[in-house]
């Protein structure tokens, strides 16, 4: 609880006197150009219509809350709290801006640049893990330690982690906001790459919920513990499962027995039977 109050309390309660002039650190006007991003920085996307308001803010108003900046090597500042203020300062026209030289290392300066982002703009969840990743790797801590210098429970940090496990086109998804957190976390509860892009492109394809990709997500993994017969090794009908299970968008398997046989359609729950007898059926059951 302790953990959660402080981050409540804002970027006072890491940086004090963040606003004016921070203990260790000094209230300077700094050449934008002088300034560099930080290569750590746990936001790699910024939405380009709220740069470009607060771009036109700092235009009329000025930069009227410093940026946090140290001290490198060549005279130059590399950016500890602040990147969206210091990029819409140098898309106003700034030639200088407020900042607040302070001595940090590099870890330090991950942490803030995270706990300032957590607070002022929410992370996409991909990028959130790879912050919580850097600093593990940078400052040589435990997932607990990320939690406690962040303000988060360490299950919080945890789930975030694990979202690196699933593969790059559906990160990719959740980086985008295709998907949420929760819908990635849902997917690592199927045990393939194929079975998780499958449900992940099912899930934005018919704006599935969590709960309902959970739903799917559990029926997957009852069916892998059920006996199935082998596929079948004929092309023509492995041919033909391909393309049915592009139509209805799930597991589809044709069991032939001599002459005879039988054709799987798979689904996860009453939602997705719905969605596959009306294809089946078309317009035939209006």
């Amino acid at each position: 609880m302790t953990n959660r109050k402080a981050l409540g309390r804002g970027l006072e309660a890491l940086i004090p006197g963040a606003g004016d002039q921070a203990p260790g650190g000094s209230l300077r006007e700094i050449r934008v150009e002088d300034i560099e991003p930080n290569p750590e920085q746990p936001r790699t996307t910024f939405d380009e219509n709220t740069l470009s308001e607060l771009a036109a803010s700092v235009r009329a108003h000025g930069l009227l809350q410093p940026v946090v900046v140290r001290e490198v090597p060549g005279g130059r500042f590399m950016l500890v709290v602040g990147e969206r203020r210091w990029r819409a300062a140098r898309m106003a026209g700034l030639e200088r801006v407020p900042a607040v030289v302070r001595q940090s290392d590099e870890a330090e300066s991950l942490v803030l640049a995270l706990v300032e982002n957590l607070q002022r703009e929410n992370l996409n969840p991909i990028d959130e893990a790879h912050g919580y990743e850097a600093l593990m790797e940078l400052a040589g801590v435990t997932q607990a330690d990320v939690a406690e210098r962040v303000g988060k429970d360490r299950t919080t940090v945890t789930n975030a982690l694990r979202l690196l496990d699933l593969g790059a086109e559906i990160q990719e998804m959740l980086r985008a906001g295709q998907l949420s957190g929760g819908h990635g976390r849902a997917l690592l509860a199927v045990q393939t790459a194929e079975e998780r892009r499958s449900l992940a492109d099912k899930a934005v394809a018919r704006g599935l919920s969590v709960r309902e990709l959970e739903a799917i997500a559990r029926g997957v993994r009852k069916r892998r513990k059920a006996a199935r017969p082998k596929r079948s090794d004929d092309p023509f009908i492995r041919e033909w499962e391909e393309k049915l299970q592009r139509v209805f968008g799930t597991l589809v398997r044709i069991e032939r027995m001599g002459k005879e046989g039988t054709v799987r359609i798979e689904y996860y729950s009453d939602e997705d039977l719905e969605r596959i007898l009306e294809l089946l059926l078309g317009d035939s059951h209006r």
